[in-house]
């Protein structure tokens, strides 16, 4: 699990949102609207929802692009309960709260193959120094 989560306003641009990513080495930004999460933007969203559709990256903003189906689990939960529930909802990415319902991660497919088959092929990637 990532544990630093971070943080962008909707009206951040894709850029903006794009140089976080690359600076913190990181595949997702969590996009709040005020004070509320609206969703997950991740690296592959920036490309496949705006780039690829010709969209201007200085221009679209976070909230334009947003995943708002906010997937959750409790911090105490398994690591099959993690990879039972990306597989029910077809998502890669699953936000992890406390019990107060507060982010305290964000934990990938990649974190998941790295806990449960680290020789697998998606373990052994997912745990390589980054190659950028």
């Amino acid at each position: 699990m990532t544990k630093e989560v971070v943080y962008l306003p909707a009206e951040t641009t894709l850029e903006e949102a794009a140089r976080a990513m690359r600076e913190r080495d990181i595949g997702d930004v969590v996009v709040t609207q005020g004070p509320e999460l609206a969703g997950l933007v991740t690296d592959r969203d920036i490309v496949v929802r705006a780039v690829a559709d010709g969209r201007d990256p200085t221009s679209t903003r976070l909230g334009e692009i947003t995943s708002r189906d906010i997937v959750m689990i409790q911090q105490d939960a398994s690591t099959s309960d993690a990879a039972n529930l990306m597989r029910e909802r077809a998502v890669r990415r699953l936000l992890v709260a406390d019990d107060d319902r507060r982010l305290v991660g964000i934990v990938s497919l990649g974190d998941l193959a790295e806990r449960m088959d680290p020789t697998s092929a998606l373990g052994e990637i997912s745990s390589a120094a980054p190659n950028n």
